[in-house]
């Protein structure tokens, strides 16, 4: 049995108001933010079979340069969990576990990937996450507060790791119900399947808006 990776690379980026064409082809050092993910991975050694969700031809071509082998192209759906949807379609029957990744976060680690692998044989589905430091409240339609307690609450990040056999499952009810979930995990509790956590220590931040730049640069200076 081998195990996949889908890199998930067709986000529109309209947060990013124009400042670059594609964010995932943004330059970050001497390469563009999807090298970065796709480098962590090839060094790693957790996947075997990689499906690369890109935007169009044009974004498929850059793509490739970077892209770790081997690789099927897979074209990105409406929203991220149609995406996801056809990514999974497009793996090989012979897939045992699926990494996702969202590659605008550039800042994975080899070494949390061998560690996401070793905790979903055991678990069958787990995150990187980190704890929630800030105070979080819960706004009302009455205009109320409700403090919630951060003791017990996460902030997801990627990858997100499954059992094939369960990741598919899990799409398959959120696209029969035509739901709407902004990651992986959320999937998984659609079919109410616990999630481990892995606790991230090191920076794992989205590029999303203009202003991640500059700090994507000052991480990558810190890091060399």
């Amino acid at each position: 049995m081998r195990n996949a990776a889908i890199l998930l690379a067709a986000g529109s980026g309209q947060r990013m108001q124009g400042v670059v064409d594609d964010k995932i082809l943004a330059p970050l050092g001497e390469k563009p933010i999807f090298a970065h993910s796709a480098a962590a991975f090839i060094e790693s050694g957790v996947a075997d079979f990689y499906a690369v969700v890109c935007r169009d031809q044009r974004q498929l071509a850059e793509l490739s340069a970077f892209a770790p082998t081997p690789s099927v192209f897979v074209r990105g759906g409406k929203e991220r969990q149609h995406s996801v949807a056809n990514a999974l379609e497009a793996l090989p029957p012979d897939i045992e576990y699926v990494f996702i990744h969202d590659c605008a976060r550039p800042f994975i680690r080899a070494e949390q990937l061998v560690a996401l692998l070793k905790i979903v044989r055991r678990e069958n589905a787990v995150v990187l996450a980190h704890r929630v430091t800030d105070t979080i409240k819960l706004h009302s339609d009455d205009g109320h507060l409700k403090s919630l307690d951060r003791s017990r609450l996460w902030a997801m990040e990627t990858p997100q790791v499954f059992s094939r056999e369960l990741i598919v499952k899990a799409y398959a009810n959120v696209v029969a119900r035509d739901l709407r979930i902004t990651d992986d995990a959320a999937a998984v509790e659609t079919i109410k399947h616990p999630v481990a956590l892995l606790e991230n220590f090191q920076p794992n931040p989205k590029l999303t808006t203009p202003a991640d730049l500059d700090y994507f640069k000052h991480l990558l200076e810190s890091a060399e």
